[in-house]
């Protein structure tokens, strides 16, 4: 199926590992000009090898903290000058600290605000006057399962990432008809993150071995196994595409049909 987005320009935050950096090979697959970036230089380095792996289009690799506004600020303004606009914004942000509510001190709260929300408002209030003067303008926000049943352990998650889902509801109304805006809810995918929280979960003695943790990852998804994470981009492609061009202020599941709700 042919997405019409080639040659379009997007920009993938959070994209030099994980679901970000899947999203940004699948828009590249489709012959969209991409936007990576990242804190970690080496790390940044091997994601656009793997992106320009795939890619038909240009691959651009921009180092960028998304928790700081002026360089997220430089990351749109350098990503719209490359590509001669912005067609398609997909908002992804590292993991935050798993753990229990009395776990969690102040900070963490912030900082995790800061992660997962306030990167993906001052993404899209600097990409937003390119995005509508865009004919395909997009938005696609990768979240997680959390905001729909809370994960044991994940307290943050939980509770500060709904404020990203409420937001791209609203915005899906506010910028329609110029730009549709969704998002993605991802279950458990191989990705370093994953391999972090069972780690994390093995350090405090939950599990026996790294096998288990991820079996457990595994135990109440019906399709029997945890997501490749080309799958969650594939749907991000999607998404930003004019195939789901009525598709609008929708939060879908990526999840293998683990959900209950």
């Amino acid at each position: 199926m042919d997405l019409g987005i080639d040659g379009n320009g997007a920009l993938v935050t959070a994209s030099s590992s994980g679901l970000g950096l899947a999203s940004a090979k699948a828009l590249a697959r489709e012959g969209a000009n991409v936007a990576i970036c990242g804190r970690s230089e080496d790390r940044l380095d091997d994601a656009r090898e793997e992106v320009e792996a795939v890619a038909d289009g240009e691959v651009r690799a921009l180092p960028a903290d998304i928790t700081n506004r002026k360089e997220v600020v430089a990351l749109v303004e350098e990503t719209a000058d490359a590509f001669g606009g912005i067609d398609h914004v997909v908002t992804s942000a590292g993991g935050v600290p798993s753990g229990a509510f009395l776990d969690m001190d102040e900070q963490d709260w912030y900082s995790a605000y800061d992660m997962l929300v306030m990167s993906h408002v001052w993404t899209l209030k600097e990409a937003y006057p390119h995005l509508e003067e865009s004919d395909a303008g997009s938005i696609v926000s990768i979240t997680s399962t959390s905001v729909r049943e809370a994960i044991d352990g994940l307290i943050l998650s939980n509770a500060v990432r709904r404020a990203v889902i409420g937001t791209v509801k609203t915005v899906s109304r506010e910028f329609a008809p110029d730009v549709r805006a969704n998002a993605v809810l991802p279950g458990a995918h191989e990705t370093p993150r994953i391999q972090e929280l069972v780690e994390q979960a093995l350090d405090r003695g939950e599990y026996d071995s790294y096998d288990e943790g991820l079996d457990d990852w595994s135990s109440d998804i019906p399709l029997g196994r945890v997501g490749d994470p080309m799958e969650l981009g594939d749907a991000v492609a999607f998404l930003s595409s004019e195939r789901a061009s009525f598709v609008n202020g929708v939060a879908m599941p990526v999840d293998g049909g683990r959900l209950r709700s």
